[in-house]
């Protein structure tokens, strides 16, 4: 870590992962760093919670640059996370079942998943290969942050060139139209709604399955929050300062300058440079009063899909599901309404992977479904009690369909939990409830690479960061912005960025 007697400041609203971030790649350069952060602990989305013995997880199912074989795990390295971490590399993603008793497995390894599929419909053995050898060939595309040398640079160039109308094929497609190429009825379906959206670029699809076959896209033993814990450590280690259960009211301004955060306790706290890893409509619209706002950026959150928020409905059961798969979708013998939607698949995934996440002989469960923000927001306008009576419908209405499933489960849960997307506005403050920030499609898929500005027209001295200036949704992105964010401080500065890993 550099040392500077005239060491510059950095305050950083939000301990999230692009939070943490900053904070950690701010003091391996020499700043002075102190987060404020409104939660009671680290991560904001990226957490997972306790009840009864069992780990309940909110956010990672899997995580790219889990191994060194994408050069995204340097960052990791870098935060510390990786650091005596296992990571559980999946055999298959999840099983999609149909109707009629067949199902799905959509392995992790290309080759396997090619001929799966070629298996299930022999009419659509060329569209299988195709698909097989496109992930391999996607496994290429590996970002790496170190500084390359020449010949490294070029022959990475290269590379990314071939790729080049691959990428163009698959990017330029829809998942529900690649799902359309197939003959069989149910591999069209099961394909063409595999994330929930059918207007998701397939290139997304092969690139997630790419990571997952390179190895390099693993579940952290310990879960979510244990995964951010160690990204905590590694910044208290480093120097920096976290000030929990506070809440940012404004950002400082004067002459068109951030100077600091007034918090809601009316404390005032002055630094150089504010960066908000915050909610990004709050930070514009709350924060700054939305004086920074041009059209353009107003814009964004006029128009631009979000991804939808969720609705996670949690159990501990005492009773081992090691020998069901991990993560499976059936369609259901009859729609049921769930939070004012007609549902008529369900999934569950358990974490009999890692043995941390319940006590033993015993499965941490959950299940998600897509909800309505606004939905929720009405509820609650009506009352708490009708609120809680939702979430008691449908706690009732999933143990009804695993009952039919799992025969004899719903005797066997010890712990409950409902989360709405009102639960997550209230923890993390994130606009909308939503998860990932901005939803990525064909209409928006150049912005959604490019991403926002980190910076406001206008305002000097302030950075955003954050899934909603990197979208996409994912740690990833989060981490990327904060590592950004300190290198364009320190070019600001004229200092060298430099970066040490934890180990």
């Amino acid at each position: 870590m550099k040392t500077d007697q005239h060491q510059k400041s950095v305050i950083i609203i939000g301990a999230g992962m692009a939070g943490l971030a900053a904070g950690c790649y701010a003091r391996m350069n020499g700043y002075r760093t102190r987060l404020f952060e409104l939660h009671d602990k680290p991560g904001g989305l990226c957490t997972a919670w306790k009840r009864g013995g069992y780990t309940f997880d909110g956010c990672i199912h899997w995580l790219v640059g889990s191994s060194p074989a994408l050069g995204f795990h340097r960052i990791w390295r870098e935060l510390g996370a990786v650091r005596h971490r296992r990571f559980i590399e999946h055999e298959y993603y999840t099983v999609i079942e149909s109707g009629d008793g067949r199902a799905l497995t959509v392995y992790t390894n290309a080759d396997r998943l090619a001929a799966h599929l070629a298996e299930l419909s022999p009419a659509d053995k060329p569209l299988a290969d195709e698909l097989g050898a496109a992930i391999k060939k996607f496994t290429r595309m590996n970002m790496s942050f170190e500084k390359p040398s020449l010949w490294r640079s070029l022959g990475a160039g290269v590379a990314m060139m071939s790729l080049a109308p691959l990428l163009s094929q698959y990017a330029s497609i829809t998942i529900e139209e690649l799902g359309r190429r197939f003959q069989d009825p149910f591999l069209r379906d099961a394909i063409g709604n595999f994330f929930g959206y059918p207007d998701f670029p397939a290139h997304a699809l092969l690139l997630m399955l790419a990571y997952m076959h390179a190895k390099s896209a693993g579940f952290p033993e310990g879960g979510s929050l244990e995964f951010i814990r160690a990204i905590e450590r590694r910044l208290l280690a480093l120097g920096g300062e976290i000030t929990y259960r506070v809440r940012v009211k404004k950002i400082i301004v004067e002459n068109d300058t951030a100077r600091g955060v007034e918090l809601e306790n009316g404390e005032k706290h002055y630094a150089d440079h504010v960066i908000s890893a915050a909610d990004g409509h709050a930070t514009i619209f709350d924060l700054l009063d939305g004086r920074y706002a041009s059209a353009e950026v107003r814009g964004y959150y006029d128009t631009l899909p979000v991804f939808r928020p969720v609705i996670q409905v949690s159990l501990g059961v005492n009773r081992d599901l090691s020998g069901t798969p991990s993560s499976v979708v059936w369609p259901l013998s009859s729609p049921v309404e769930i939070a004012g939607e007609r549902r008529s698949a369900m999934g569950f995934r358990h974490f009999c992977y890692d043995p941390t996440m319940a006590p033993a002989g015993k499965s941490s469960l959950e299940v998600l479904f897509y909800s309505d923000y606004d939905y929720w927001k009405q509820l609650k306008n009506s009352g708490d009690a009708a609120y809680q009576a939702e979430k008691k419908k449908i706690l009732e209405t999933v143990l009804s369909e695993l009952e039919k499933r799992l025969p004899g489960i719903k005797d066997r849960v010890e712990v409950s939990d409902v989360s709405t997307p009102l639960t997550y506005e209230r923890y993390t403050g994130n606009w909308q409830g939503s998860m990932e920030g901005w939803r990525v499609n064909k209409a928006t898929l150049r912005f959604m690479m490019n991403g926002m500005d980190s910076t406001l027209p206008g305002l000097k001295n302030f950075h955003m960061i954050g899934q909603w200036v990197k979208p996409g949704g994912g740690l990833p992105p989060a981490a990327l912005s904060g590592r950004e964010v300190a290198a364009a401080l320190c070019r600001k500065d004229r200092r060298k960025f430099t970066t040490t890993t934890a180990d």
